[in-house]
């Protein structure tokens, strides 16, 4: 999963909310609580994951977000050809919030024929709001759309999670209301309240300060011998990204704290000594610019001289932390085995067009989480490019995913043919499944690959052309 970017607000945003620039977040995270759907934020863009309220969160649309309305038909929702748009894609821009949906929280077997409504009842804001989705053809398909006539209202099934593109017509903050409701298999429709929603589009007021961050000392044992290695790590709460430590002791009879030289990072080894008796240690978590960012609680070391019988002068101390944590879901491919060498084009049978087939190399995903809430593990590839400036689009090209190997007890399924945009749609430049693991069978490790199909026009110019694709996995 890609990193991402949780900071608090400014006061004149809301005091106690956090605002998600950045990384993956389930936006709209339907729970079923005492008989009533209740409508949370799933925020992934920490480690671990974290459930919050809506009222709690702010979800911006960074000014990178903005582009171009296409001139294509069935974007025309969006407004005139050409005129700026902001968006949150479908599929993850690593430098972009990537909000989706799920409802993976809810019981099965509760709610008639398996699914529920997610409605958006209105919309408070600056500009138009618009939610859809691209289709296999690189069409857009409206699921939620402000500005003509709401409630708007999607079925959803009662354990999926999805993503889709979120489209506003202009900077400013705006205010969505959602609302989930059902009817329970004996026939009582349920409900959640109506939800609130903030987004703000481009820059945000007032400076971003730093992550709110806690940190913690682990691995100092109750007591020490002289000659013992100590152990100390300091630990954020959520991780961040910021790596740049101080750590500091204070010993009997000194006034204050000193920084110890030369310990830049998390882990602070050393020897304990009986002069070491009653030292404090701390640790500091520092910014780019070196401002403070985080303070450990000091620890005190305790240290005894000589030992007993089973603690002898030439042992060692051993010592593992371990984070608590829910696991992760990793995608990764082999450093040294990432490219694909398509074979020179030849001419269709037909003499319609230029054809060349050839195996995507080996993706592995990994699920260690806990909860195995599933994953869909997806490709998206850019338009191909040779030297002196030539290209052709990504479209041309289309796969036949497969999974290649699982682990025993996952139900890794391989996504569905995405083909060659020759003739219509947009093959994997738009995004397309590459495999996926429904909840409950996703942990483990499997591998998966593709059939690729290149299909270009018969004009196209002679040369080596180059593209990049983008695998994630959610």
């Amino acid at each position: 999963m890609v990193a991402a970017t949780l900071v608090a607000p400014s006061a004149a945003l809301a005091a106690e909310q956090v605002v998600l620039s950045k990384g993956h977040v389930d936006a709209i995270d339907v729970h079923y609580e005492d008989g009533a759907f209740v409508l949370k934020v799933h925020d992934d863009t920490v480690s671990p994951s974290v459930t919050r309220d809506p009222a709690d969160v702010i979800f911006h649309a960074l000014p990178g977000s903005e582009t171009a309305v296409p001139d294509v038909p069935s974007y025309a929702f969006l407004g005139a050809p050409g005129t700026p748009v902001w968006i949150l894609p479908q599929i993850q821009d690593p430098d972009l919030l990537w909000p989706g949906w799920e409802t993976l929280n809810l019981p099965t077997g509760t709610f008639a024929g398996g699914k529920i409504d997610l409605t958006l009842v209105g919309v408070e804001g600056p500009g138009r709001v618009s939610v859809f989705v691209n289709d296999a053809f690189g069409q857009a398909q409206v699921i939620f759309r402000g500005d003509d006539g709401l409630p708007d209202t999607t079925a959803v099934g009662d354990h999926v999670h999805a993503h889709a593109n979120w489209a506003f017509s202009a900077t400013g903050r705006y205010t969505l209301k959602f609302q989930a409701t059902a009817t329970l298999t004996d026939g009582t429709p349920v409900s959640s309240p109506v939800t609130d929603y903030t987004f703000v589009v481009g820059e945000l007021t007032g400076p971003d300060p730093d992550p709110e961050v806690a940190l913690d000392i682990y691995g100092l044992e109750d007591s020490y011998t002289p000659g013992q290695q100590v152990n100390l790590v300091a630990l954020q709460t959520p991780e961040t990204e910021l790596d740049h430590y101080h750590w500091f002791s204070r010993c009997p009879g000194a006034a204050d704290f000193a920084v110890v030289p030369g310990e830049l990072t998390f882990e602070y080894s050393f020897t304990a000594t009986e002069a070491l008796d009653g030292c404090q240690y701390k640790a500091v978590l520092y910014d780019e610019d070196h401002n403070p960012v985080a303070e450990a609680p000091p620890v005190t070391l305790v240290v005894q001289d000589g030992g007993g019988p089973g603690d002898p002068a030439g042992s060692q101390s051993i010592i593992a932390t371990v984070r608590e944590a829910d696991g992760a879901l990793v995608l990764s491919v082999d450093p040294d085995d990432r490219t694909v060498q398509l074979p020179a084009t030849t001419l269709s049978g037909a003499g319609d067009r230029l054809e060349a087939a050839g195996a995507l190399r080996p993706v592995t995903v990994t699920d260690t989480r806990a909860a195995a809430p599933g994953w869909n593990a997806s490709g998206q590839v850019s338009a191909f490019a040779a030297a002196g400036g030539a290209s052709f689009g990504g479209k041309y090209l289309g796969w036949t995913p497969q999974v290649v190997q699982q682990a025993s007890g996952q139900g890794v399924v391989a996504g569905p043919v995405a083909p060659s945009g020759f003739t219509s749609g947009n093959g994997i430049a738009g995004g397309a499944v590459l495999g996926s693991a429904p909840a409950g069978s996703g942990r483990g490790t499997a591998r998966l690959g593709a059939e690729l199909r290149l299909e270009l026009p018969t004009e196209t110019g002679a040369g080596t052309y180059t593209a990049t694709l983008t695998l994630t996995a959610i």
